[in-house]
């Protein structure tokens, strides 16, 4: 048994205190355990990242090389971005998909998580009763204009509450919530087209 792992994130988000806890477990149940961290500007929302190597046989360096790491823990999506290159190709990627804002020019979040992921679907919240447009839905789409599933449960569960849609009135919401959603399509399809 062998596990490369990688944890990113950046400071006060508990990356060191979750690798102390993976290590600790590992080392309860008689494995070999390598640590390594980088925490230097931590305390202004800096980078952290630990490399973690877990094995049933002694380990020789505590850092994870280039393509071998097994898993990437990220609790922020730009920090899971950065290690990406060291992901084996049949590597697991796990991020948190809502970022710590720290830097003034932060990517808009859809470029960030299709480009981590961009074979993956990804599930975008916050459309029609939250505020969110088509417009602001683009870039988690992939090339082919797929990949995102939009949940706008709210607007249109509800839809026959708004003033778009109330005169369908509360006896037709099914009416109702079928206009939201062909609105919503119609909506999203503009803004990829």
């Amino acid at each position: 048994m062998k596990a490369d792992i990688i944890l990113s994130g950046v400071g006060g988000q508990g990356i060191l205190s979750i690798a102390a806890v993976i290590g600790e477990a590992a080392l309860k149940e008689g494995l070999y355990m390598k640590q390594a961290e980088v925490h230097g500007m931590s305390q202004r929302g800096g980078d952290v990242q630990s490399n973690l190597r877990l094995s049933d046989q002694p380990i020789a360096s505590d850092l994870i090389p280039l393509g071998q790491a097994d898993l990437i823990i990220s609790l922020e999506p730009m920090e899971a971005l950065r290690y990406l290159p060291y992901l084996k190709k049949d590597g697991w990627l796990v991020t948190n998909s809502q970022p710590f804002i720290n830097i003034p020019n932060y990517p808009e979040m859809g470029k960030v998580l299709r480009k981590i992921m961009p074979k993956s679907y990804i599930l975008v919240p916050a459309y029609g009763a939250q505020g969110g447009r088509g417009k602001d839905l683009v870039h988690f789409f992939n090339e082919d204009g797929l990949g995102a599933i939009v949940n706008s449960s709210r607007g249109i569960i509800t839809a026959y509450k708004q003033e778009k849609y109330a005169r369908f009135g509360e006896e037709h919401f099914g009416d109702a919530s079928r206009a939201a959603v062909e609105d919503m399509i119609a909506d999203i399809s503009q803004a990829l087209n």
